[in-house]
């Protein structure tokens, strides 16, 4: 994994991935297409969607535990205060050889900067929520989001997807 490659895509990835218009159905479509991307691959997983803070979209796939509900709001809670995605700014952290409680005084018990929580933006208007999975691998968690903001939104996953190693 190259750290300047990799924070250059998430950077395009969150520019690109952005809604003209987003609504509750727009969540719930979301959330059961991250559900049938996630079953494809035989895993399980914990999905999450909010916008302005209201729960539009929750399921836990059986095989989850209580422990990824935890990981989502702790991602969650990255991404609520940076805005960005929760994968960039653990790799931030990563490349910089610095911890999230000494940059910012967050605590790990409350702030989880691994891949998983994407930012919801809507073009004209700003941040509005958040879509969060736990239950894969960080970079997987990432990518399963990746790939389908970018059906949704018709952008081209090969000029937004990360490379398939950790």
């Amino acid at each position: 994994m190259d750290l300047t490659n990799d924070l250059a895509r998430l950077a395009l990835q969150e520019e690109q991935l952005q809604f003209d218009v987003f609504t509750n159905d727009t969540a719930w479509q979301l959330g059961m297409r991250l559900k049938d991307a996630v079953e494809a691959r035989g895993k399980a997983v914990a999905i999450d969607i909010q916008f302005t803070g209201q729960p539009l979209f929750f399921f836990a796939m059986p095989g989850t535990t209580p422990d990824n509900v935890d990981w989502i709001r702790r991602k969650r809670n990255v991404v609520l205060h940076y805005h960005r995605s929760s994968y960039a700014i653990g790799l931030e952290l990563k490349k910089n050889q610095t911890t999230l409680l000494d940059k910012a005084g967050l605590a790990v018990r409350d702030y989880a900067p691994h891949g998983g929580c994407f930012p919801i933006w809507i073009r004209g208007s700003g941040f509005v929520g958040t879509i969060t999975i736990s239950g894969l691998p960080q970079r997987e968690d990432h990518n399963v989001i990746v790939e389908v903001l970018a059906t949704w939104l018709n952008c081209p996953l090969s000029e937004l997807a990360l490379s398939d190693t950790n």
